[in-house]
């Protein structure tokens, strides 16, 4: 019998993905004739999930309105040009469209796809800005509408360019949407550039962790387990995504002969080599600091933090960072570790 589970970088899980509030809220959004919000940035921890709610909210969104134009881009090439290439192949520039001084136009080679750009007149200037512009208004024409998703947006060349013509297309009223993720301080740098003030005011989404209802429910019913054996396991990964996955992974192929011990030792082993040491790595030393203090996993109140920081002036500040990051939680005054054996990485690898 197949596994279930999986932990294959931005696939959605056929038969174990459990549905977020996040991915309802933003296609209910979009379900409307004139959606309220433009712009949804998805922010949170690696491995909890935010490609899988945009591809989530990509499949769901073209399979329940034809009225739709999905255009999945990478941040790391030309973005214009990725997204004149899908909307040229979606008969919006037609067969062959003059625009200022060029030709855009979408052929087949063979069994590929192809998309060529060449100038009419030399001494014109190219610029591929307004050919999209031009499809946006044939788009608009038509009555169709462009949701644009980037998975890992950061800030660069390509990414800012790009968000500057997003900018321009709004304030036009285009029927163009964007769904992008990234990690908090990726989005964050990339808000900050100048004449972005929209996409550092469009709404942010931080992945939560899953239900743990459904990750019993789930656990029980894809292993054939007993209902408290389930919420065991559902409590082990702390609703990480990439835990209650891995986890999965591993207890569907050892169940029957490794303990449960056994197998959240492998699932440790797993997290902390293809999960914490990168998180590790992107965290500040200041933030690094703060971790550290909180690694017996458990819940710590503001006043013990402060007697051991080195600069407890600056609690509050490092506090709201880890939050929107996903590394820590916060209850009546209290924070805690938001990850799965994380304090047990820091313990082994980080002092």
């Amino acid at each position: 019998m197949q596994n279930p589970f999986t932990t294959t970088f931005s696939k959605i899980p056929s038969d174990t993905y459990i549905p977020t509030e996040q991915v309802a809220s933003i296609i209910e959004n979009f379900s409307y004739e004139n959606p309220s919000e433009s712009v949804f940035k998805i922010t949170g921890v690696r491995g909890s999930g935010k490609t899988v709610l945009l591809a989530k909210i990509e499949k769901e969104i073209s399979e329940a309105d034809s009225g739709w134009i999905i255009c999945r881009l990478s941040p790391a090439r030309d973005l214009l040009l990725q997204m004149a290439s899908i909307l040229a192949k979606e008969g919006l520039a037609g067969k062959k469209t003059k625009s200022h001084g060029f030709n855009i136009s979408a052929s087949v080679f063979g069994t590929g796809g192809g998309f060529g750009i060449t100038e009419e007149n030399k001494e014109e200037p190219m610029d591929i800005g307004i050919a999209v512009e031009a499809m946006l208004v044939e788009a608009s024409r038509q009555g169709k509408k462009i949701l644009v998703g980037i998975d890992e947006v950061s800030k660069n060349r390509e990414m800012e360019v790009f968000a500057l013509e997003l900018g321009k297309w709004l304030r036009a009223g285009y029927p163009v949407y964007l769904v992008c993720t990234g990690l908090y301080e990726n989005i964050e740098q990339l808000s900050n550039v100048k004449n972005l003030t929209f996409f550092r005011r469009a709404t942010t989404v931080q992945t939560k962790p899953l239900n743990f209802i459904r990750m019993v429910e789930m656990y029980s019913r894809k292993l054939s387990i007993p209902q408290e054996t389930a919420k065991l396991f559902a409590a082990t990964t702390k609703g990480y995504a990439y835990a209650f996955q891995e986890l999965g992974v591993l207890a569907f192929k050892k169940l029957k002969t490794d303990s449960f011990d056994d197998i959240t030792s492998e699932l440790k082993a797993e997290l902390f080599s293809y999960a914490y040491e990168k998180i590790w790595e992107e965290t500040t030393p200041e933030e690094k600091n703060l971790l550290l203090i909180l690694s017996d996993d458990r819940e710590f109140s503001r006043q013990e933090i402060m007697e051991t920081m080195k600069n407890p002036q600056n609690y509050s500040v490092y506090r709201d960072r880890l939050l929107r990051k996903g590394l820590i939680n916060a209850n009546r005054g209290t924070i805690s570790l938001a990850l799965p054996f994380f304090g047990s990485y820091m313990e082994e690898y980080c002092r």
